[in-house]
């Protein structure tokens, strides 16, 4: 990577920074820094943005991205019931809003094409010859040298989707596991932001790990570091979408959330979610956020008993990894604090005091965390002075 390609990824990450200050996040010196940073202000690539507070001597000149002169960041951010896309610019404002699409990717194989045809139609609403990158993410054994989800049998769509993407949009295409990317977006724009040891729990439909270790992700020997869904703690048997029996996600996702208020309703137990399911034929996550928001038992009762579960994997996990921080991130978030008092109570039951004591939880408050992240994704895997600089040099044809 070099030095320009650096210095306009750390301002993705940062509004605003010095030269001094891009010395230290690249490791480069600052004489180093200056020229390139001159270079990049007289292409119209980073502009100055005024000086940094006095520290007692000549104060020093902040310099932000300029985001028309780099690309816009298209997302697709899959999960194994919905995709999201949306475009987004250098700063992370919103050029398109995200839309969803309903995708079962272990269901029907036709989901991909849907995609797609999603993508293709959000992109004809941008001007064709605006420069774009495109970030993508999804749950599973994500290879992003190879392009391929090992998760899925090689017949699969889904297991050479890059390359099938790639070739539909006739667009580069930058791809990570959902988690992975989600514990980048927390440590370098959210909750986790400023901590070196820190573990993001991504609660989805499955229940997915992010690990930061000494400011860094963590990915393991083979790139597949944080399953944290199939550690087998659950009580009970029933068989989880890897195939195993066992697994935290079958008692400690929102899928399982969902089946256990699924259950209670049949049970007749008394909810304002009986008369949305009459209406609706099917209960969504926002039907769950709603009822628990408004009090309703039902779903104060399912999420507790997630929650529990999800409190038990979490101890197994600080005392095999102590962090300073664990924080809940992912669609799950959107229960708040209120899933709190529940996983407390877990790592105080599960977890050895003096190593409980140490960890902070916190629950994530950050808006479009998929989208994001994938965004984070697309930029940390493209060059971006080199994608830039081609723009330059067709302008000037």
């Amino acid at each position: 990577m070099d030095l320009a390609d650096q210095i306009i990824k750390q301002l993705y990450f940062f509004e605003c920074l010095s030269v001094s200050e891009l010395s230290a996040l690249t490791g480069k010196s600052i004489p180093k820094v200056t020229e390139e940073v001159g270079k990049l202000v007289h292409g119209e690539t980073l502009m100055e943005s005024g000086f940094a507070a006095s520290t007692g001597g000549r104060r020093a000149m902040k310099y932000a991205v300029n985001t028309g002169r780099l690309p816009r960041i298209a997302t697709i951010a899959v999960d194994q019931r919905f995709t999201t896309l949306a475009v987004l610019d250098y700063k992370n404002r919103y050029v398109v809003f995200p839309r969803t699409i309903r995708t079962d990717i272990y269901g029907s194989k036709d989901t991909l094409d849907l995609v797609i045809a999603g993508v293709k139609k959000m992109l004809n609403e941008l001007s064709g010859e605006e420069p774009l990158i495109i970030g993508l993410t999804m749950p599973g054994f994500v290879d992003k040298e190879l392009g391929v989800n090992l998760s899925f049998p090689v017949n699969s769509p889904w297991y050479d989707v890059r390359k099938r993407i790639q070739d539909a949009l006739g667009h580069t295409v930058q791809i990570a596991n959902d988690s992975s990317a989600i514990a980048i977006a927390e440590h370098k724009l959210g909750a986790a932001k400023g901590s070196e040891d820190v573990l993001v729990v991504n609660l989805n439909w499955g229940v997915g790990l992010g690990i930061i270790i000494h400011d860094k992700l963590y990915k393991g020997h083979a790139g597949y570091a944080g399953e944290f869904s199939h550690i087998p703690l659950a009580d009970a048997r029933q068989l989880c979408s890897c195939g195993k029996k066992g697994c935290l996600e079958v008692e400690a996702s929102l899928s399982s959330a969902l089946s256990y208020v699924y259950e209670y309703l049949e049970q007749g137990e008394p909810s304002s979610l009986g008369a949305v399911l009459e209406n609706k034929g099917a209960l969504n996550l926002a039907d769950l956020v709603d009822a628990f928001e408004s009090g309703d038992q039902v779903v104060i009762k399912a999420v507790r008993k997630i929650s529990h579960m999800l409190g038990k994997g979490l101890s197994t996990l600080i005392h095999i990894m102590n962090p300073e921080k664990i924080i809940i991130s992912g669609n799950g978030a959107a229960f708040g604090s209120g899933l709190l008092p529940t996983i407390h109570s877990a790592i105080q039951e599960y977890c050895i005091p003096r190593l409980g004591k140490l960890t902070d939880v916190q629950v994530s408050d950050f808006a479009d965390v998929q989208t994001i992240s994938t965004a984070c994704i697309a930029v940390q895997q493209s060059n971006m002075y080199q994608f830039q600089h081609k723009q330059i040099k067709l302008q000037q044809l």
